[in-house]
């Protein structure tokens, strides 16, 4: 069985990347086959899992038909893998797609990627809701929504909740695994009270853990690493936190 998951969230800066990137390496070090895609121009996670780039491009996700993937992911070593289809400059140009002719064709090629021997493929998504964002929901079976507790972050929530839902209308197994709060700053009284506010609207939404706003995450996406191999005594909170995350993530996706 392949899982794909999502994670999106309309405003940039809420550790969307830091936490595709650091799934991408936790799975991977559980034992599983990791596809990591893209879809952000900006191509952080594909600066930070570079090492790990298949060579594949994520404009094709939406341009070549899936014969072309399988042709490309066809020799593929046995045991777990961590590979990046990395973002590309004529990303861009698939947000002129319609939606009917991205979605399909995206998730055929996410199909032909659990056809290869993946069983979990992650999708990195811009801070946007364009046609790309709504093609990788059209793919999921679960998407995941980081947010900073700082008032645009829980405007743009709004926004990405109704599309989450109107795409369900298509795509019936897609789940919404929640909202977790990343780059909190417990010590921020406006961080604090938001939080509250969030927990109190969306009870049900809110995923029970927090991510804080640790410089070690930072640190560990420029040096192209998972947080807990960080040399760093503050980079063990930051590690904690993610691998909880992690863990209830894969528990979801086993338990869907």
């Amino acid at each position: 069985m392949t899982h794909t998951m999502a994670v999106a969230q309309q405003k940039g800066g809420d550790g969307k990347t830091a936490s595709v990137v650091h799934f991408g390496f936790d799975f991977f070090e559980r034992g599983n086959r990791v596809a990591v895609v893209d879809l952000d121009t900006q191509g952080n996670a594909s600066h930070s899992l570079k090492h790990f780039a298949s060579g594949y491009v994520a404009s094709s996700m939406f341009s070549a038909g899936a014969d072309k993937l399988s042709a490309h992911f066809a020799d593929l070593p046995e045991g777990p893998l961590l590979r990046l289809i990395a973002a590309d400059k004529d990303l861009a140009d698939m947000e002129e797609l319609s939606f009917d002719e991205a979605a399909e064709c995206f998730k055929s090629n996410i199909e032909a990627l659990g056809k290869a021997g993946f069983n979990i493929i992650l999708i990195d998504n811009a801070p946007s809701l364009g046609t790309t964002l709504a093609a990788s929901l059209y793919a999921a079976d679960s998407v995941i929504s980081p947010i900073k507790p700082e008032y645009y972050s829980i405007m743009g929530i709004k926004k990405m909740l109704t599309v989450i839902a109107n795409v369900r209308k298509i795509n019936t197994k897609l789940k919404f695994l929640g909202m977790v709060p990343s780059m909190v700053d417990m010590r921020n009284p406006s961080h604090v009270q938001n939080l509250a506010e969030l927990q109190e609207a969306y009870p049900k939404l809110m995923i029970p853990l927090t991510i804080g706003l640790r410089s070690s995450i930072a640190d560990a996406l420029a040096d192209q690493m998972p947080v807990w191999q960080i040399k760093k005594t503050s980079a063990r909170k930051a590690a904690q936190e993610i691998r909880a995350l992690a863990a209830y993530a894969i528990d979801k996706m086993e338990n869907k």
